[in-house]
């Protein structure tokens, strides 16, 4: 299963300056707000789980919600993405794969996801 998600960077960037952490603590865990060293990573982020949760055919809501999405970096840089343990037993997840990219203030994220059904 494939999902894939664009956001524009000010967008994220005017709900920080609005909402400061209160912002991130919507949809990144403490560890995940670690990560974010500017709007355009918390961009590439929030693509990043709509685009898991596209992939599952849920979208952001009751059955999968940002919680239920894990991000986190390799010592490289490169984003890893996993599931809550629900989320793994109820779709039969395997693997996933994850992909974001940041260019002409947009950020777009694939996220690629294996399952045993």
């Amino acid at each position: 299963m494939i999902g894939i998600d664009i956001v524009i960077v000010a967008r994220i960037e005017q709900m920080m300056t609005r909402f400061g952490t209160k912002a991130l603590d919507r949809f990144l865990s403490p560890h995940e707000q670690s990560l974010v060293t500017s709007p355009t990573r918390a961009a590439g982020f929030w693509a990043a789980k709509e685009a898991a949760s596209k992939a599952l055919k849920t979208g952001i809501g009751k059955e999968c919600s940002f919680a239920d999405i894990l991000l986190d970096k390799l010592p490289n840089g490169a984003p890893t993405i996993s599931f809550a343990p629900h989320l793994i037993e109820r779709f039969g997840i395997v693997d996933a794969d994850l992909s974001i990219t940041h260019d002409g203030g947009m950020a777009i994220a694939v996220v690629v996801v294996e399952t045993k059904k």
